[in-house]
């Protein structure tokens, strides 16, 4: 039996096998990717950077722990980047799991930067059926939020003071790993035509370049690619460029298995079509 008809028998197993220590490898070996950065997540740093101090942003926190490996680095990098910048955000979840997301990303980036809570940036909360509450917002936040996430009346908090709904924000980023990005679509932008960006995870990116090109969105960050070329843009290097260098390895390993086998089929046809010639 040749090299080439062994690998087209090749126990599957022995793949994931090579899959798993190239995933390891990067964890003992640590190595930098350079990263070029697209003009798609390019723009939504410049949304941020052209913000002016004290300025809103509104972010949407839907996503929840299965995706946050994913999603967690480039909300992480944006908020970096506002709160640095001084300006204030407001942030919604759409997701019944989002709450903690948001929670756990405030907690550690707002005594990061000496932020208040109330003062430099609300949480209004999480509430079910995603577009009555994106509707609702765009008349005035208060009305599907009367009281942010921890029951302060929205009235109360400085930060809330002047604002009503989406009008009074520069724009609205959605990070999400649902559908989510589908009802701002439809009924924030398409409906009310504020600003637009999303962050998804990889698989979803293919589905919604078609918008960016529509206009309706100004930016995407497509998954952990996205989310390390934001950090190498805020200069704020975290789990996104970590991660970029196991996707590489990973990567070069199936591309390597691809070829082989590509190799090996067609190489073994021939012989059997040189056998089948021959009798």
């Amino acid at each position: 039996m040749t090299f080439f008809e062994k690998m087209m028998q090749i126990d599957r197993r022995w793949v994931y096998l090579a899959i798993g220590l190239a995933v390891i490898i990067p964890a003992i070996i640590p190595f930098n990717v350079p990263v070029s950065v697209s003009p798609e997540v390019e723009k939504i740093y410049d949304f941020v950077d052209s913000t002016d101090t004290g300025d809103y942003i509104f972010i949407s926190v839907d996503y929840d722990p299965a995706s946050m490996a994913e999603l967690h680095p480039m909300a992480t990098a944006i908020i970096n980047q506002a709160f640095e910048k001084g300006i204030k955000i407001v942030f919604v979840t759409l997701s019944q799991f989002g709450a903690g997301m948001v929670e756990q990303l405030t907690n550690e980036l707002a005594t990061k930067h000496n932020k208040v809570v109330g003062e430099d940036y609300v949480f209004l909360g999480y509430r079910p059926y995603p577009a009555i509450t994106i509707m609702a917002m765009a008349v005035d936040f208060r009305v599907p939020f009367p009281s942010d996430y921890y029951g302060t009346p929205l009235d109360s908090l400085p930060m809330m003071n002047g604002i009503k709904n989406f009008f009074d924000v520069k724009g609205v980023i959605d990070i999400t790993s649902g559908n989510t990005a589908e009802f701002w679509l439809t009924y924030g932008n398409g409906r009310f035509g504020f600003p637009l960006a999303i962050g998804i995870t990889g698989v979803m990116s293919a589905d919604y370049y078609q918008y960016l090109q529509s206009g309706q969105l100004f930016g995407i960050i497509p998954g952990v690619k996205g989310a390390a070329e934001y950090e190498t843009l805020v200069h704020y290097p975290g789990a996104g460029l970590d991660q970029i260098s196991y996707q590489v390895i990973a990567h070069a390993v199936i591309l390597l298995f691809i070829i082989i086998s590509n190799v090996a089929y067609f190489a073994t046809r021939r012989k059997k079509s040189k056998i089948g010639g021959s009798i």
